[in-house]
């Protein structure tokens, strides 16, 4: 991949899937077998035009945005505040949708607690709001050993979601990906993920318990799963199955997120996150023009990737012995 940009796969495949989900977002999949989702709609739940994203996809620049100027958890916070604040990186200029866990958290690091501790940590706070947005970091911690993986992963979940088992999604989720940024085709990326990522989780000494949530992820194939014992709530373990089993189940982009989407309830949130492994996974070239075409702020999040790509160069370059 070394050639690729992948920040635009990445950027643009959760965008597209998001913006793909919005207009149906909490509609059920008896609803959405009788009127399937294929092509990029406008108006429905949030009556927002074709091509409009939400806050997966905002909070996923502002994180990229502020790696631009290396790792920093104010600025990555003090971002995601400017958005729920101002509406910076919204679609259209301000926001439409937040989740109440992500809208406390950001509330308190405005009024300045420390955004180490800002997310919630409770069981029951365990909503996907971190997860939707945490893919940026896996190109500025994909060279780093795995228990600084663990760590910084966990910062930027925290912001928001501080419950060990959304970090725990979010480390898995980066494991898959960084897997398929390495040139593995999915088999491969998920049977490491399996062998390699149960046992990081291991070493860290997490509890069993916790780890055992991920047990259809990490002791049996997800993709032998039927589609009615596949989740797409909003609980963080739920999206991360059932993007992971989307990505299984197809081999392109297009079938990846219009099947992530039609599993209904949180439909942009689901795709989002399939759609950012699908980008990576297949290029942003496959993802369809005219669904690219009509995708709000297109031209910026390309520029982002730009910006966010040179970066990452120069860092290969400096990197290269000799």
């Amino acid at each position: 991949m070394s050639d690729r940009n992948i920040y635009k796969d990445v950027l643009l495949g959760v965008a597209v899937g998001d913006a793909l989900g919005v207009p149906v977002e909490f509609r059920s999949r008896e609803e959405l077998r009788i009127d399937p989702v294929v092509d990029m709609r406008g108006h429905g739940t949030h009556n927002q035009p074709p091509g409009t994203w939400s806050d997966d996809s905002s909070l996923s620049f502002c994180l990229a945005e502020a790696l631009t100027e290396g790792f920093d958890l104010n600025t990555i916070g003090q971002n995601f505040v400017r958005w729920h604040r101002k509406g910076y990186w919204s679609a259209h200029g301000k926001i439409f949708d937040i989740g109440g866990i992500t809208w406390r958290a950001l509330s308190r690091i405005h009024s300045g607690v420390d955004p180490a501790t800002a997310g919630d940590d409770g069981d029951w706070s365990n909503g996907n709001g971190s997860l939707m947005r945490i893919l940026p970091l896996l190109f500025h911690i994909s060279g780093i050993p795995e228990k600084e993986r663990y760590h910084l992963t966990a910062q930027v979940s925290s912001l928001t979601h501080r419950h060990i088992r959304s970090v725990i999604s979010c480390f898995i989720y980066l494991e898959f990906a960084r897997y398929i940024s390495m040139g593995m085709d999915k088999t491969e990326a998920y049977r490491s993920l399996r062998t390699q990522t149960t046992a990081q989780l291991a070493s860290f000494r997490i509890s069993e318990v916790e780890i055992g949530h991920f047990s259809r992820i990490l002791k049996a194939n997800i993709h032998d799963l039927p589609e009615e014992k596949i989740r797409s709530s909003g609980y963080v373990v739920d999206t991360l199955e059932a993007a992971i089993w989307c990505i299984m189940k197809t081999k392109s982009y297009s079938a990846a997120v219009l099947k992530a989407v039609n599993l209904g309830r949180d439909t942009d949130t689901t795709a989002a996150v399939a759609g950012g492994l699908a980008g990576l996974l297949y290029g942003y070239e496959t993802i369809p023009a005219e669904w690219l075409d009509v995708l709000a702020r297109r031209k910026e999040i390309e520029h982002l990737a730009l910006r966010c790509e040179a970066i990452r160069q120069r860092q290969r370059e400096a990197n290269q012995p000799g």
